[in-house]
């Protein structure tokens, strides 16, 4: 079985078999039937390509289509990766030899295709995401303004903003409602429409994978740093920033309003623990719920 790693360019994929071969397609449909068909004469264990600002989706669809294990990763990892294996070099070629001995040594998390309704709520989600940074760009702007002309234009452009969230928020909110699995995750106090919005479309593991696990996968997870007689502080790094920050702001909530992670909040307050660290614990612990509901969810609808 042999590991696969693509390099992603907007224009090319260059593709090396782990140990074996080196291969260069165009990053276009007939790319992709070039590509496959090529891979055909090897035993697959897992195709690796790495996050490059969405010009890796329509390979990572077509080859995921055609019945191939892919895996997408944080381009950080893959370097981190590599400097480990001591290569300091970086080409589209290295980078594709990387990414293949990734491929043949590490198990990963296979990639999840979104389903059409995820893909739909994907686009809403963005579109909320760029209209919430807008607003505080316009706000920062407001502020430096000293002409009644321009403030009245900036603050009919921030009402206007304010407004097309509100039609924004009720989309969203009436896509999950339509969803017969997520649909209830959002009862848990702070986890509204945004948070769960998001965790359908970033976070589609949710739910099949276990509490420790899915922290992981997100960067929730406190890794150890000790060495001999040293303890460091645990720190959490990597993961999927966007899952991250909805859940902060969903946290913020959950501590004033949810009983449960109110008192837990509270409790590890009351040890001494800093304010951050406590933040981050309710941020997992939020996780890790919607995560059993998220699961129960799956298996009342499929009976399995």
């Amino acid at each position: 079985m042999f590991g696969i790693g693509i390099d992603v360019s907007q224009a090319t994929l260059d593709v090396a078999v782990h140990e074996q071969a080196f291969g260069q397609f165009s990053n276009d449909k007939r790319g992709f039937a070039q590509l496959i068909r090529w891979l055909k004469q090897w035993s697959i264990k897992q195709v690796v390509l790495e996050a490059s600002g969405g010009y890796e989706r329509a390979a990572l669809e077509a080859l995921h289509e055609a019945g191939l294990p892919m895996v997408r990763i944080n381009p950080a990892r893959a370097r981190r990766f590599a400097q480990a294996t001591g290569r300091a070099a970086k080409t589209d070629r290295l980078d594709a030899a990387v990414l293949a001995q990734m491929a043949h040594l590490l198990p990963l998390t296979r990639y999840v295709p979104p389903a059409p309704w995820q893909r739909r709520l994907a686009e809403f989600a963005q579109c909320r995401r760029h209209l919430v940074q807008m607003r505080v760009s316009e706000m920062q702007r407001l502020r430096q303004l000293t002409d009644p002309v321009l403030i009245t234009i900036k603050q009919r452009h921030l009402a206007q903003l304010s407004e097309d969230l509100k039609q924004l928020d009720k989309a969203i909110a009436e896509q999950l409602a339509a969803q017969p699995g997520w649909k209830n995750i959002g009862t848990l106090k702070g986890a509204g429409p945004v948070l769960v919005s998001t965790l359908a479309c970033e976070l589609p593991e949710l739910g099949t994978l276990s509490s420790k696990a899915i922290a992981s996968l997100v960067g929730l997870a406190p890794m150890n740093r000790e060495s001999g007689t040293w303890h460091g502080p645990r720190k959490i790094s990597g993961g999927r920033a966007v899952v991250r920050e909805a859940l902060y702001m969903a946290a913020l909530t959950a501590i004033r309003y949810e009983p449960r992670l109110r008192d837990f909040y509270a409790t590890l307050k009351a040890k001494g623990k800093a304010s951050k660290v406590v933040l981050v614990a309710v941020m997992r612990k939020m996780l890790v719920i919607l995560n059993a509901r998220k699961r129960d969810a799956e298996v009342a609808l499929t009976g399995i």
